[in-house]
């Protein structure tokens, strides 16, 4: 009896000592499965995997820094035309401020200004300040004065107005040169130049 007890014992023995195995080999296999699909076991996607920088982040640092020599360079040059442009127009701002600034503290000191040109302060520096917005480094005594030389000449000669007088100053061109190019012999642009001077310094006192 105690045979047949030793050998039932022996045998159930074997087949639990099976079970355990089989058992561990499938925990074993599921845990590498894990492993290698970067789960919460840990793998390339979780802490305890692969450092940072390596596998995926790695290529990606590759691939950044392989197209900086040609992307940072893009930037920067696109960097450096726009500001170009940014500093060209910041510095029109500026001029024109200026401008507008020094026109303001011209009508204060001279009031008078405003009605020799028909007009009152507001509507002169409203007037003023669109011409700015073109030609940033026109003066106020400028825009006066192609106000008054407009009024002045306009009906003998259409074609000279404040805005044609503006544009010749735009191009560089001088008043008396402006005048000139529309259609004035210099005596005559002298001439205008002269009496427009006159009638504004008369606004002045």
């Amino acid at each position: 009896m105690k045979y047949k007890v030793t050998k039932v014992t022996k045998a159930a023995c074997a087949v639990l000592t099976v079970l355990i195995f089989v058992v561990a080999m499938a925990v074993s296999v599921a845990a590498q499965g894990r492993g290698r699909g970067g789960g919460v076991g840990g793998g390339r996607g979780s802490g305890t995997g692969q450092p940072s920088g390596v596998g995926v982040d790695r290529g990606l640092g590759r691939s950044d820094d392989a197209s900086m020599g040609r992307a940072g360079a893009g930037r920067d040059n696109a960097s450096t035309r726009s500001n170009g442009r940014s500093d060209a127009g910041l510095e029109r701002a500026r001029i024109a401020s200026e401008n507008l600034h020094n026109a303001n503290k011209d009508l204060t000191r001279h009031p008078g200004v405003a009605n020799t040109l028909h007009t009152n302060a507001n509507a002169l520096r409203a007037g003023y300040q669109t011409a700015l917005l073109t030609n940033p480094n026109l003066t106020f005594g400028h825009y006066v004065a192609a106000t008054r030389l407009a009024q002045n000449l306009g009906r003998r000669f259409p074609n000279i107005t404040r805005n044609a007088i503006l544009a010749g100053l735009a191009n560089g061109r001088s008043i008396g040169q402006t005048l000139h190019d529309l259609g004035l012999s210099s005596s005559e642009a002298k001439a205008a130049k002269k009496q427009a001077e006159k009638e504004i310094k008369q606004g002045r006192k």
